[in-house]
């Protein structure tokens, strides 16, 4: 992930505008070089805006019985923050 890249997150009630800082940082690599945490990078830091909130791609769940008449149909719509990515701090280990 690079600076002014766009992610999708799951959603953080943030207001769009709103600058995020996202403290839990797994995996950050560039040029060849991975720092990788166990299980997270201390001091790392990722500061992003939020672009609002959108809906995902729907999902159809169908469930069916054979041989009893048993049908269910039903469609889910997960929500998702969208961020834009300003910076991205390296904490310890660089």
């Amino acid at each position: 992930m690079a600076p002014n890249q766009t992610i999708e997150v799951e959603r953080l009630g943030v207001p769009e505008g709103d600058v995020v800082e996202l403290d839990k940082v797994l995996f950050i690599g560039e040029d060849g070089k991975a720092l990788v945490g166990n299980p997270v990078i201390g001091g790392a830091k990722v500061l992003a805006t939020s672009l609002g909130e959108a809906k995902g791609d729907k999902i159809i769940v169908f469930r069916y019985k054979s041989k009893v008449r048993y049908r269910n149909k039903k469609g889910h719509r997960q929500t998702f923050t969208r961020l834009l990515v300003n910076e991205i701090i390296k904490g310890e280990g660089d």
